[in-house]
């Protein structure tokens, strides 16, 4: 009796689905198509193929490198918002030579008659005063160039740094507030005459912020307070210094700097976002106030 063998089936050998002529028992975990060691990427349990590797990149959210203090980290090490600040002030003093109607059109005046004989002021509804006048410097004076030169070295030497610890839009608000700041005090305690122009209530909230992140960084504090210090004796000594706009500077920069250094971690966005606008609010409704009682017939 004979028994006949069927042909053993044919089996094909499996082959890398990018390189067909290489043969591979390795599939991708993800799509399940064959692959071989060059088109291999390690994944958390086995290997996926290129193609499963980019499409999942795809979908991961990378995180966005912060600051020891939670704001974004600038993508370069440039101080632009510095540069960016000194490049506004000496260009509105270029103006300010140029003609001196930069000064009086621009500079912070509470109400007073101008050299063209109306009557302006912030009380007038000029409150775009209470920011130029912090881009503006002294011409000619006691001060002479000197005015401008001071302030943009303080500004480059603190600078800097706050922008890199804070990142760029706090660092902005920081300096904006601090110069809002020394012209409200100004506006408020002042007479509606008294006029001033400087970047250096700005100035004094960066001295005032670079103490408090400091402090709360656990780095050196010494010279920024023999500065500040310094700074203030000359405030209150040299006779033509606001030194409303200095002060005022000087606490909105710290509260600032405070709400930023020390908010809890869990809400840090919040207190970042929420302390310049809450600044704002305090320092506009001050206004409002003044406006009313130079104004009382409004």
């Amino acid at each position: 009796m004979s028994t006949d063998h069927s042909p053993a089936p044919e089996t094909s050998v499996p082959t890398c689905y990018r390189h067909p002529g290489r043969e591979t028992y390795v599939r991708c975990t993800r799509c399940d198509r064959y692959i071989c060691p060059d088109c291999m990427r390690d994944a958390a349990v086995g290997h996926q193929c290129v193609e499963c590797v980019a499409e999942g990149n795809q979908g991961v959210r990378r995180a966005v490198p912060r600051t020891v203090l939670g704001g974004r980290s600038p993508a370069s090490a440039v101080p632009v918002v510095t540069y960016t600040l000194i490049g506004a002030c000496v260009a509105a003093y270029a103006a300010e030579l140029a003609s001196w109607r930069v000064v009086w059109e621009f500079m912070m005046l509470g109400q007073g008659v101008l050299p063209d004989g109306h009557v302006g002021g912030v009380a007038q509804g000029e409150w775009y005063r209470l920011f130029t006048t912090m881009f503006l410097h002294q011409r000619g004076g006691s001060f002479g160039i000197t005015h401008i030169l001071f302030n943009m070295w303080a500004l480059y030497a603190v600078g800097p740094a706050l922008e890199q610890v804070l990142g760029r839009w706090r660092y902005l608000a920081l300096y904006l507030l601090s110069g809002l700041g020394g012209s409200v005090l100004l506006y408020l305690v002042g007479a509606p005459q008294d006029s001033a122009v400087g970047a250096s209530g700005a100035i004094f909230g960066l001295f005032g912020a670079y103490f408090v992140i400091g402090r709360r960084l656990g780095g050196p504090v010494g010279p920024i307070v023999v500065l500040l210090v310094i700074n203030l004796v000359i405030t209150f000594s040299v006779p033509g210094i606001s030194w409303q706009g200095h002060v005022g500077g000087l606490v909105v920069g710290a509260a600032l700097a405070a709400a930023y250094a020390y908010a809890p971690a869990a809400r840090r966005r919040l207190f970042h976002i929420g302390a310049p606008l809450l600044a704002l609010a305090l320092l506009a409704a001050l206004v409002l106030v003044r406006t009313a009682e130079l104004n009382p017939a409004m």
